[in-house]
């Protein structure tokens, strides 16, 4: 059976923000593509909300996302499942969200406890920026409400992006700036319950990226 645009748009697999909806209402043609310094504005002032993604892209991941519902659950068992191969604890519960078996406590500690990948679904950005996402098995801090960082938990993630990320491409050709990241605060993430950094990287060599990522392809 084909399920129509308008029919998943009715029913979206996930909520749905305003601006979700007014992309909806656009064409790919009327889309403004976000540039280097429109993301970073964004990053700066936490208007995270305000990262879109393409009409025609948000249309196909509103469906990937119910199909993808309909055969694992849900998409953090997905990603588990097919993407990042780890297996939560058992005594992982609904409330708790999947817990995983740690090899050092402290995130970002050991490299087996957090795997790079590309985004599958990244938002719509200008040629040049390539959007991936760091996975964690540890959970960062996060403070009551919506679920933002600690000062600690930032702390974390921006010494592991400076090691791992900004000194590799120091010196290397093209623009001075070249790695962002950000954390979805809780209500945001489309997927919630599994510990996730973004990072955005310009003008850097597909070896590297492929370093980062072990090769690893974007699946859609």
């Amino acid at each position: 059976m084909v399920v129509s645009h308008d029919a998943v748009e009715d029913a979206p697999p996930f909520n749905l923000t305003d601006v979700d909806r007014a992309i909806l209402a656009s064409t790919d043609e009327e889309f403004h593509l976000q540039t280097w310094e429109d993301l970073k504005t964004i990053i700066a002032n936490n208007d995270l909300h305000l990262l879109k993604r393409k009409p025609s892209d948000l249309r196909r991941y509103l469906k990937w996302s119910r199909d993808i519902k309909a055969s694992y659950g849900s998409i953090p068992n997905y990603i588990m499942l097919k993407r990042l191969k780890w297996t939560p604890l058992p005594t992982s519960t609904p409330q708790s969200g999947p817990q995983f078996a740690v090899n050092d406590p402290l995130p970002f500690a050991d490299k087996r406890d957090f795997k790079i990948l590309p985004n599958d679904w990244p938002y719509g950005m200008e040629p040049g920026i390539r959007h991936i996402v760091v996975w964690l098995k540890n959970r960062l801090e996060t403070e009551p409400g919506r679920g933002d960082m600690t000062q600690r938990s930032r702390k974390q993630i921006e010494e592991f992006v400076q090691r791992r990320f900004v000194d590799r491409v120091a010196g290397l050709e093209g623009s001075r700036e070249k790695i962002q990241w950000f954390k979805n605060w809780t209500a945001l993430q489309s997927v919630p319950g599994l510990e996730h950094v973004h990072v955005l990287v310009r003008d850097v060599p597909e070896e590297v990226i492929e370093e980062w990522t072990g090769g690893e392809p974007a699946v859609q």
